[in-house]
């Protein structure tokens, strides 16, 4: 069919969701393609009326528009769910408001974990970033209560069986602490749900504060305030591209007057 795509790529790409999220749409009927229900094997050019839950996309206008990369220190408190029913704050909320796009998440973090989050408007990328696949390793500051032993180190290393399988830790680095308490650096190579936390659990020690300090080859800059986002560079969002294995796109670049509204909108943000 031409140049024709598969539709959840194509609307991934946009930004719309991750590929995974619109095929579930797609089963649900949510989608529409020139005023008909889509199917999961539907290909697009692009000049067809797309509808999701009624609302028109414009595939064209959002792919004129370049890729968004920005990186946000999450606050505890605040959910990863664009819309929360007990009306707690979610991380959408602070970030910058945008067209016909929308930001993903790569990856979440619980409401009790602070730290990087990474969100795009390259579903493909999320996707990729977010896939065991691609290899993709997460770091975690993460402060303990109890003593951990040498053989407690070997088993989280070496793999303990949790509810959903197999997890274990690539690293473990003792930071600092004082009494009871001490600090560690982990990592994983995945993010199943509450992880870390699981993991300490499975040896009787608790965790007492969670913080994501990496993902992949981007790390949590010092000057990065709890509630704030950055927009990241070209050369930055190559890297990334290159550790989903993808090729690199060109990102969204602010001018001076769009950094200052930018600024401002942020100073709302954390107002809020």
């Amino acid at each position: 069919m031409g140049n024709s795509e598969k539709l959840q790529k194509v609307l991934a790409r946009f930004g719309m969701g991750s590929r995974r999220e619109i095929e579930k749409w797609i089963e649900n009927g949510r989608v529409q393609v020139n005023n008909r229900v889509a199917g999961l094997g539907d290909r697009i050019t692009g000049q067809e009326q797309i509808k999701i839950d009624g609302r028109a996309i414009k595939i064209q206008d959002a792919g004129q528009s370049r890729t968004r990369v920005l990186l946000y220190n999450k606050p505890e408190g605040e959910v990863c769910s664009r819309k929360d029913p007990d009306g707690r704050k979610t991380v959408f909320d602070r970030l910058p408001k945008l067209g016909n796009e929308r930001w993903v998440a790569v990856g979440r973090l619980d409401i009790n974990t602070s730290g990087l989050l990474l969100f795009t408007t390259d579903g493909e990328l999320a996707h990729k970033l977010m896939h065991p696949s691609s290899g993709v390793d997460r770091e975690y500051l993460v402060r303990v209560l109890g003593k951990v032993t040498p053989e407690m180190k070997n088993a989280l290393l070496s793999g303990v069986m949790l509810d959903d399988g197999i997890a274990r830790f690539t690293d473990i680095v003792e930071s600092q602490g004082e009494g009871a308490n001490r600090w560690y650096y982990v990592c994983l190579a995945e993010g199943k749900n509450r992880e870390v936390r699981r993991l300490w659990e499975s040896q009787g020690i608790k965790v007492n504060r969670l913080k994501r300090v990496r993902y992949g080859p981007v790390f949590l800059p010092s000057r990065l305030k709890s509630g704030q986002w950055q927009y990241l560079p070209q050369k930055d969002a190559d890297v990334i591209y290159s550790a989903a294995g993808l090729k690199s796109k060109p990102v969204k670049q602010l001018n001076n007057d769009q950094k200052e509204l930018e600024i401002r909108q942020q100073g709302k943000a954390r107002r809020r």
